[in-house]
């Protein structure tokens, strides 16, 4: 076999290749004892019809379509092989020319870019700030007061933060619509859980008093009948309620907290809960921001492939998240009003930019010798309490790749400043 090689950009290459009239025959040959079982002729058992019988009864082109796959794959495999080719797509196979002379052929492969990373050292990141502050803890302790608070009946006028009963009923054009109809319904002012508009005029309504409120619909309202049209709901208000808070002290502490007794502890608690949080976020953050600059410093072409993949697997996974609710993933499409040649234009980029960190990790690693060993993987099996050989080899991958990972980004951090 001869054969050129051609780069017709960064991740396409084209292979021309020609096989002999030898290579050829023998090949045509190869390919008839392999399959020689399943041809039959009358006067032999089946499998054992000889060549020459078949070629002079039919023909030697009756061997080239099987000769010329088993052929293609030889070929190209050997030139994968020996080129170190890393395609990462079905090949495009254009065949120039089979005939008793040989066979001629053009292949046009997709290949893994070659990633050279920009800087990625001795740069210099912010992290943000991580200690609990008073404001962060005390808002943290009115969210546990608020959820046990008692709504008591109120005189007097509906206030942002009130709670109303009340009755309403939609209509357009004077005409209702479906939904739009409720009784003894319970709605909390400044909630934002009714359409925008209807709670900022229920402020200042009292028991017994009735009133239309009218409200535009919002554009991207999920009911398409719907959506960018003004209403009107007549309305009746029932009751309203104010919150009754619980004091904060030892007792209030007690009752939600049976490890902790006094306030004081409590808010160490909530402030070391506030930390942890901010610091995991923190942390997650950098790593993003440290990504981020490599990326913006690396030259990158990205075949479309792997972007196709990346969106495959988003589309796949939003499915069956979809399927664990008990949804069909069509009636997601239809309830969310969009589609999913929608859904891939809106997270294409963020797929672009999940396999460029994937790639310039997998650069960085290979550069910097970074690597996972089964030491590593066994460690961590058993500071996670589990025994080495139960565990499946599809967990001890995911281990795998994220202790890399990890690695990945400690070596980093100890090669950047981080203030």
């Amino acid at each position: 076999m001869e054969y050129s090689l051609q780069k017709l950009s960064k991740t396409k290459v084209e292979i021309s290749f020609t096989v002999g009239k030898e290579e050829w025959d023998e090949q045509i040959k190869s390919s008839f004892n392999k399959n020689k079982f399943k041809y039959s002729m009358p006067g032999f058992r089946k499998g054992k019809v000889p060549f020459n019988v078949l070629a002079k009864h039919y023909g030697m082109e009756f061997f080239y379509e099987e000769a010329l796959d088993d052929c293609l794959n030889k070929q190209y495999g050997e030139i994968l092989d020996k080129e170190k080719l890393d395609v990462i797509d079905r090949p495009q196979v254009d065949i120039k020319e089979v005939s008793a002379e040989g066979v001629k052929a053009t292949i046009t492969a997709t290949v893994a870019p070659e990633i050279v990373p920009g800087q990625y050292k001795g740069m210099t990141f912010k992290k943000d700030a991580t200690e609990a502050t008073e404001e962060e803890i005390d808002a943290e302790m009115k969210r546990e007061q608020n959820k046990r608070a008692r709504l008591v009946a109120k005189d007097g006028a509906a206030e942002m933060g009130d709670t109303v009963v009340l009755d309403y009923s939609g209509s357009m054009d004077g005409e209702k619509f479906a939904g739009g109809t409720a009784e003894n319904q319970t709605l909390e002012l400044g909630s934002h859980s009714f359409i925008p508009g209807f709670e900022e005029q229920v402020v200042g309504l009292k028991a017994g008093d009735s009133k239309d409120i009218t409200v535009k619909f919002p554009e991207e309202y999920h009911a398409k009948e719907l959506a960018g049209k003004d209403a009107v709901f007549a309305i009746t208000i029932h009751e309203v309620q104010k919150k009754e808070l619980p004091e904060i002290d030892d007792e209030f502490v007690k009752d939600i907290e049976d490890e902790i007794g006094t306030v004081a502890e409590w808010k160490e608690k909530i402030a070391k809960k506030i930390t942890d949080n901010k610091t995991r976020n923190a942390d997650a953050k950098l790593e993003n921001d440290i990504l981020d600059a490599i990326i913006k410093n690396t030259e990158m072409e990205i075949p479309d492939v792997m972007i196709e993949e990346e969106l495959d697997y988003r589309v796949h996974e939003l499915e069956n998240n979809m399927k664990g609710y008990g949804l069909k993933f069509e009636d997601y499409l239809k309830y969310a009003g969009t589609t999913v040649e929608k859904i891939r234009e809106e997270e294409r980029p963020a797929c672009l930019h999940n396999v460029q960190g994937r790639l310039i990790i997998e650069a960085i690693c290979k550069e910097e010798k970074i690597t996972v060993t089964a030491d590593d993987i066994k460690a961590k099996l058993a500071e996670n309490g589990m025994d080495e050989g139960k565990a499946k080899a599809d967990y001890i991958n995911y281990l795998a790749n994220t202790m890399m990972v990890e690695k990945f980004f400690d070596f980093l951090k100890a090669n950047n400043t981080i203030e």
